[in-house]
């Protein structure tokens, strides 16, 4: 059994965003952290390692200073990385990324007793559909929104978060989790994991490694290939520093009323 767990390296949204002209994300001029949904998944998949044995592999696709955010992966833990990169693979927006994403996980290899993990969401994009666009390409069943994942046998049950409850579901391996951020708190790199990240493999799958992949069409990936675009980036202003009014007599009251009156707050 194996877990492959699909992870992203992200731009650190509390600094300033450097966009290109086409609209997407110039990554090369800003600072990057891994996901934080990602490495709830990470620690997801880690936690079963811990009961069960399994083998863990963090897959991820971007440029290849991608591969020190794999290596960290494998400083907590993870046995093995892939790194899917490539020119051609460029501004992809979700739909064409899960397509490149499922067809690096086929390539992989899924058997029958293992099990994908996404994060919930990435923070750059915010949109929750790369982890079920890439369990609908593969023919996965899929269990959104993880709060627990207990595995027993050829089968995973998961309690689900919902608005109003919760949700338990049973579902046969293969299929796909996607891992919310109350599911866990993940943990450090290990000393002994620092020392042994460069002893395990990592590899690198480029368009050529997958391009008789049946699940790759070069007309439907990268930018031109995306049938999405970003009309526009930019970084919203900061707010301005909120007025405090001090006193508890009629005239601050009075003062409180106009200015929620002005902003027809009342």
């Amino acid at each position: 059994m194996k877990i492959l767990v699909c992870v992203k390296q992200v731009p650190d949204t509390s600094g300033r965003l450097a966009v290109n002209p086409d609209g997407t994300l110039n990554r090369a001029l800003m600072q990057t952290i891994i996901n934080p949904d990602d490495m709830n998944a990470v620690e997801a998949a880690l936690k079963l390692k811990d009961e069960t044995g399994c083998k863990v592999v963090a897959v991820t696709m971007g440029p290849p200073p991608a591969e020190g955010m794999l290596r960290e992966l494998m400083a907590m833990g993870c046995d093995e990385s892939y790194l899917i990169s490539g020119r051609e693979f460029g501004g992809s927006d979700t739909f064409a990324t899960s397509q490149i994403i499922a067809a690096g996980l086929d390539t992989i290899g899924i058997d029958d007793d293992d099990l994908v993990f996404c994060g919930r969401q990435a923070i750059d994009g915010d949109t929750a559909q790369v982890g079920p666009q890439i369990a609908e390409k593969l023919h996965l069943p899929q269990i959104t929104y993880a709060a627990e994942i207990h595995k027993d046998g050829d089968t995973v049950t998961v309690k689900r978060v919902l608005e109003d409850g919760y949700m338990m579901i049973k579902e046969k391996t293969p299929c796909m989790v996607t891992c919310i951020k109350e599911l866990n708190t993940p943990r450090y790199m290990s000393v002994s994991g620092i020392f042994e990240t460069y002893s395990k493999p990592m590899t690198v799958l480029d368009y050529n490694a997958l391009k008789d992949n049946p699940l790759i069409d070069k007309t439907t990936i990268g930018l031109n290939g995306s049938p999405t675009n970003i009309l526009t980036s930019f970084t919203p202003p900061q707010k301005e520093p909120g007025k405090m009014l001090e006193g508890n007599d009629m005239k601050t009251c009075e003062q409180l009323a106009g200015i929620l009156a002005e902003k027809h707050i009342i």
